[in-house]
């Protein structure tokens, strides 16, 4: 990504352009200028910073002079919820996704209240199996001690399908 300053605003391109006017003049095939050609018309690299997206936030692209380079400043987000809110929105998260996987199975416990017919033991064993993962899951949010490591929780109620086996 290449970047410019005119007039006090940055212009961000993914490449360069293939036509740049400069001082009245048209430059055909600009794209083709070298990095060193095209600094000359004020052309410089972006730097994209590494940063944690949950976490931090890049803003303020400015030239770097040192560098001869486009850089951002990267900065912690303010979150708006507090810890317990955050922790309360992952655990609803967690009984929403419970709800969906049991969902398909609860025929099951309709047709035992009102015909008495047993439900299969491997139907049984999987709901356990996730009701215990979602229990589990909501002690392991209770004991994370910031907004982030609650963002960042992953919740795996069930064991994910590997397609290319």
């Amino acid at each position: 990504m290449k970047a410019i300053e005119i007039n006090g605003k940055i212009k961000t391109y993914n490449r360069l352009p293939n036509k740049w006017d400069s001082e009245g003049t048209t430059i055909v095939n600009f794209n083709k200028l070298s990095d060193t050609e095209a600094q000359d018309f004020g052309f410089f690299d972006v730097v994209m910073p590494t940063y944690d997206s949950v976490t931090q936030q890049i803003s303020n692209l400015h030239f770097d002079g040192r560098k001869k380079k486009f850089v951002y400043d990267v900065t912690d987000k303010v979150f708006s919820q507090t810890l317990d809110e955050a922790k309360e929105t992952k655990k609803q998260e967690v009984k929403t996704i419970t709800n969906r996987l049991l969902q398909p199975t609860d025929w099951y416990g309709i047709r035992l209240a009102i015909k008495g017919i047993k439900i299969p033991q491997d139907i049984t064993d999987a709901r356990d199996e996730i009701l215990r993962k979602s229990d589990i899951a909501e002690v392991e949010i209770d004991n994370l001690t910031t907004i982030a490591e609650v963002l960042k929780y992953n919740i795996v109620l069930v064991e994910p399908i590997d397609f290319l086996v």
